[in-house]
């Protein structure tokens, strides 16, 4: 049966999701989603949804959903496409930004769905590696079609100067995706850079600060003219009514998302003090997660120990990235526990 399949599709391995136990008794922090609720107006608004609305098809244009966006953000609707999850929009950048003899850029280590999606479209990828901790240096000579930048970014956490990433947005023949998935738990953002620049668009999504992972909602904010052209080759109704419904109660809701915000960071600025009396190297961290390198035990053997004890983190096979943790804050509770085990399973192997 493969004599149907594109070669290419034969030949990549595809993106791996983080584990997702069926086991309600498992404490996850392996997919950086958020430990608390999503603001009570979203439970209203899906209360209030009448069944029999579902036979008819949503706003293909998410109008007042743009609209609360553009609101939020001080721009014009004009300059907020919405999509099926921030991934839906990465890959709609992919096909309307880079030729088929263009290239597609990014940070190595950094969002693993990147590669994935140059090679879905069959293009090549120019990585950039980044130094021995993780800092960023691009080549002067450096030339791409898209450059996919998460800022912060994953897995890693740590956000580069906004004027560095500015002065790059002016020197790249090509355009430029800020993902900012996880800019909400940092100190800066740069969706100024895209409402202001021609080659820009700013990613965001409603999955981590707004506790809606499930929800599927992204959106891209930038000049209406790459706008238009996401607007041109989307699916018909990407975003679902439920979605559209729901994402706009919660946006309505900035008092909410800001307080869990501050949780989450608090959690984080304590979780990463402690690990580092453990022995552990903490990457300083602007987003709902830590990057560490245990002491003495290798990364992937506290995975599997953790995991044998119903804790889930994520570990990343690779060159750059085998030796590090990623950590999702949890709740108190959660890190507690996360704590705990670690210190059980460092006395059995003799950490300092």
């Amino acid at each position: 049966m493969s004599a149907y399949i594109k070669r290419a599709v034969l030949a990549m391995q595809g993106y791996m999701p983080g584990e997702q136990p069926a086991d309600p008794g498992v404490i996850k922090l392996n997919t950086n989603e958020n430990p608390y609720p999503p603001s009570p107006a979203v439970r209203k608004v899906l209360q209030g949804i009448q069944a029999e609305t579902l036979r008819l098809y949503p706003d293909p244009l998410g109008r007042a959903l743009r609209r609360k966006i553009a609101e939020l953000h001080k721009c014009s609707s004009d300059s907020v496409f919405v999509g099926n999850g921030a991934d839906e929009i990465l890959a709609l950048c992919t096909r309307a930004f880079v030729e088929n003899e263009g290239a597609i850029g990014f940070f190595e280590p950094s969002y693993s769905l990147y590669p994935v999606l140059a090679q879905i479209r069959g293009v090549r990828s120019l990585p950039v590696a980044l130094g021995p901790d993780f800092e960023w240096a691009m080549p002067a000579s450096y030339r791409a079609n898209l450059f996919l930048m998460t800022t912060p970014n994953a897995p890693t956490g740590i956000q580069y100067p906004k004027a560095k990433i500015r002065a790059f947005c002016a020197r790249l023949r090509g355009v430029v995706v800020l993902d900012e998935a996880y800019v909400d738990f940092a100190r800066e953002h740069c969706l100024d850079l895209a409402l202001a620049r021609p080659n820009v668009l700013a990613l965001r999504t409603l999955s981590k600060s707004y506790a809606l992972a499930g929800l599927r909602l992204g959106y891209a904010v930038g000049s209406p003219a790459l706008i238009a052209a996401l607007f041109k080759i989307k699916d018909s109704y990407n975003v679902n009514r439920l979605t559209q419904a729901a994402a706009l109660a919660a946006l309505g809701d900035q008092t909410y998302m800001r307080k869990l915000v501050e949780r989450i960071k608090k959690t984080r600025n304590w979780t990463a003090t402690e690990l580092k009396r453990l022995g552990f190297c903490v990457f300083p961290s602007e987003t709902n997660f830590l990057w560490v390198r245990p002491p003495r035990l290798k990364a992937h053997e506290l995975f599997s120990r953790l995991r044998a004890r119903n804790i889930l983190v994520r570990h990343f096979p690779g060159k750059r990235t085998q030796d590090y943790l990623r950590i999702t804050i949890g709740t108190p509770d959660q890190m507690r526990a996360l704590l705990s085990a670690v210190r059980i399973i460092s006395k059995k192997d003799c950490f300092p």
